[in-house]
């Protein structure tokens, strides 16, 4: 039996008795520590550790293109520098918008130089979506893609930023296909459109490396400053900043690190775009603490993922199962190995048992499910990598980790066997939300957090997902508010009333649906309902399915009640095959 920790309020017949053993530990893989050591310093501290010791190592890649560890190092400094012209100091919010490319790595290491807190942001976002970011964090400073320049310039003038630093990511590509990119040919130039376009009046990247190094004196940021605000929805669609230490990010890293058995030769596929808070903590955070070599992608498309696999073929591939279903389909086609991959993490959505086979057949290798949320930088349970994995089952707590079943209408621990509420403690729990004081206080109690997710958990203390608390549907790895999407379909003419749910595929991933009352006197059209939604919100946040309903369920206050709604569009039987 593993020690009891101290948990004096563990009750008797309560299922946190039996959680505070930690029983799951009996699971951990052999070597697997317990506890982990807490960081003591920032993630600049962490990546100058790295480049120390793996200069002549390739860190990163792209499109083929090769940046050793002493080169990143040598950019972060040269671009925290630029940064300091800029007016940036410690504590200031620095926004990116930025797709996966290296000077995306360079610019978040450059503000943790700094000691400056980052703000990642989609680059496909509209106007409208950032916007409610901005005037939350308030920041002064961009390094946007060049693409999404426009955009964030749009903004009104009570939250515009002061200076915009623009990225053309084709610059990180290998000599020759800058040149082919530059072709006259009329592929060449629809690839070359997609990927930059000129942007005036601001400060171009390589300007703001045009500077020496940052002065090596100047002050690095501590373990429990203030790294990142990392923002999720909530069911009302209005921004919440997760605040993220450096020691809530770099922990999670150092259990990915014991979790995986990892070492400074793996190759890690970043295909995950580094704004959201999976893919940051596996390629950013996790695969820079080893020294390992980080691919990198600016769209998680198949093509290049199986591609590359030829070029520099991936030891860790986090992703989505869409993606590995994809690249398995691909690599057949192809006729491409993808032998060497010695572990998938997948998360952000159930992981159906047969892709496990398949995939495992395809690469020799392991491919686990976990668990996670952006206040918990994001990992808080994983399958272990041994034969008491379990299908269906999203794993066990990470080292460091404890867990809670608590009743959330009385706030009591529930009796052992029976499911409730997972609340979470451990050195990855974010610090609150940024001005966000009484919503802080809700979700944190005395250390814990409320996840929002109802889970049970066997014996061997492995976790079940039976329902979610929040309204938030995940579809693709990505949060979306009901509500937002709800207000986008209600600004149609024809729309009276909507409600969008999230239901659930025969892949196991949840797709967004919505049920609309047609205004008096107009005409249902699913298609121009779609096409009215895609100038309102990002792409995956529209609906795939619009359905009309003569009514929608209400509550005697004349709420309406989406629980009701979904069990409606289930006895549909919608189809749920992917609109263009």
């Amino acid at each position: 039996m593993p020690e009891q920790t101290d948990d004096p309020a563990a009750t008797p017949g309560s299922s946190r008795e039996l959680l505070a053993t930690r029983p799951w530990t009996s699971s951990y893989d052999d070597g697997v520590a317990h506890d982990i050591d807490l960081p003591e310093t920032s993630l600049i501290h962490m990546l100058e550790r790295s480049v120390a010791v793996n200069s002549q190592r390739v860190a990163l890649e792209f499109f083929g293109a090769r940046w050793k560890y002493s080169r990143l190092g040598a950019e972060v400094e040269r671009a925290a520098e630029g940064l300091r012209r800029l007016g940036v100091g410690r504590g200031d919010r620095v926004a990116l918008v930025l797709p996966n490319c290296p000077q995306h790595i360079v610019a978040f290491y450059a503000v943790m130089r700094l000691g400056a807190i980052a703000v990642e942001h989609n680059p496909l976002y509209t106007a409208a979506e950032l916007r409610h970011q901005f005037e939350d964090h308030g920041a002064k400073v961009a390094v946007v893609w060049d693409k999404a320049v426009e955009t964030v310039r749009s903004l009104p003038g009570d939250v515009a930023v002061e200076s915009i630093i623009s990225v053309d990511i084709t610059r990180s590509m290998p000599l020759p296909m800058r040149t082919a990119l530059r072709l006259p040919v009329r592929r060449l130039r629809q690839q070359r459109a997609a990927l930059t376009t000129p942007a005036s009046g601001t400060t171009d990247w390589k300007q703001l490396l045009s500077h020496g190094p940052l002065a090596h004196d100047h002050p690095r940021p501590g373990a429990e400053d203030l790294a990142i605000i990392q923002y999720t929805s909530g069911t009302t669609g209005r921004p919440k900043g997760v605040m993220l230490s450096h020691r809530n990010l770099e922990s999670n890293a150092v259990m990915g690190r014991e979790w995986l058995h990892t070492g400074s030769d793996e190759v890690v596929y970043g295909a995950l775009p580094l704004f959201h808070v999976f893919g940051m903590t596996l390629s950013m955070t996790f695969a820079m603490s080893l020294g390992a070599t980080l691919v990198l992608f600016p769209t998680p498309r198949a093509d290049l993922i199986v591609g590359a696999m030829k070029r520099t073929p991936a030891t860790v591939l986090p992703a989505v199962p869409p993606i590995y279903q994809k690249v398995m389909e691909l690599a057949d086609e192809k006729g491409r190995s993808l032998e060497g991959i010695t572990v998938g993490v997948s998360g952000a959505m159930a992981l159906p048992h047969h892709l496990v086979e398949e995939w495992e057949a395809h690469t020799d290798g392991m491919l686990i499910e976990g668990y996670g949320l952006t206040e918990c930088s994001p990992l808080v349970a994983c399958n272990p990598l041994n034969d008491t994995r379990r299908t269906g089952s999203i794993g066990i707590p990470f080292p460091s980790t404890d867990i809670r079943t608590v009743d959330p209408e009385t706030l009591e621990d529930t009796p052992a066997g029976e499911a409730g509420e997972l609340w979470v403690r451990g050195p990855q729990v974010f610090q609150g939300y940024w001005k966000r004081p009484a919503e802080t206080a809700e979700i944190l109690q005395d250390g814990w957090l409320r996840t929002g997710d109802i889970v049970a958990v066997d014996d061997d203390g492995f976790l079940r997902v039976v329902d979610r608390l929040k309204e938030l549907i995940i579809t693709g790895g990505f949060n979306v508010a009901p509500t937002e999407v709800e207000h986008a379909l209600t600004t149609a003419e024809e729309v009276a009333e909507a409600a969008v749910v999230g239901l659930r595929g025969e892949d196991g991933s949840e797709v967004v649906v919505a049920a609309v009352v047609t205004s008096p006197d107009r005409t249902f059209d699913e298609a121009r309902l779609r096409e009215h939604c895609y100038g309102k919100v990002t792409r995956y946040k529209v609906p795939r399915r619009i359905i009309e309903l003569d009514e929608l369920p209400r509550t005697m206050l004349g709420k309406i009640q989406r629980r009701e709604v979904r069990q409606q569009l289930e006895q549909l039987g919608v189809d749920l095959a992917r609109r263009s």
